[in-house]
């Protein structure tokens, strides 16, 4: 995440919380975001230069005018005007990770071979926020080739209860000894 997307983010979410809008403009956030992952081509559109800036804010106008929130939709006109809406995805981190601190919350991906059931998922959910004292908001990622067991990923921090993972912990611990 660049410094840009730090401070334009930050900014959004410090005015937000001034109106007590974080939630919605969150929500609505993630769904432009997904928006333009999805349509590159959009947003490919709304940074070409050769188009005038008028044009390309009346297109982010009559896309999310009357859809989301007006102070995401200048947020928007405002990173097109300065030629840095590419750095959309970073303000929404920003956003986030403002808004996951102020309301307690960690990021946290488990990855496994295979796609873990809802009861797994959820008895996961409950060991971890009872670990961190956070609620929890928890993704999964399949890696084929996490060899029995789950690694999680959460606040910077990796927990690994692979196989793999056990194997290279008593590795290291006979590398110690023998030295």
């Amino acid at each position: 995440m660049t410094q840009t997307a730090r401070v334009y983010g930050g900014s959004l979410y410090e005015l937000a919380a001034e109106e007590t809008l974080t939630e919605p403009i969150r929500e609505q956030m993630i769904q432009v975001r997904e928006l333009f992952a999805q349509n590159p081509d959009y947003l490919a559109l709304l940074c070409e230069p050769s188009i005038a800036k008028k044009e390309r804010i009346d297109l982010i106008e009559a896309a999310f005018g009357s859809q989301a929130e007006r102070y995401l939709v200048s947020f928007l006109k405002l990173l097109c005007e300065k030629g840095i809406l590419r750095e959309y995805a970073g303000c929404c981190e920003e956003f986030t990770r403002r808004y996951n601190a102020d309301h307690n919350i960690a990021e946290a991906v488990v990855i496994s071979a295979v796609p873990l059931d809802d009861a797994q998922t959820a008895a996961l959910k409950e060991k971890l926020e009872k670990q961190s004292g956070k609620t929890i908001c928890l993704s999964q990622r399949i890696d084929p080739s996490v060899m029995a067991g789950l690694r999680v990923e959460i606040e910077g921090k990796q927990l690994d209860g692979t196989v793999q993972g056990r194997i290279s912990g008593i590795s290291r611990k006979l590398s110690e000894v023998v030295l």
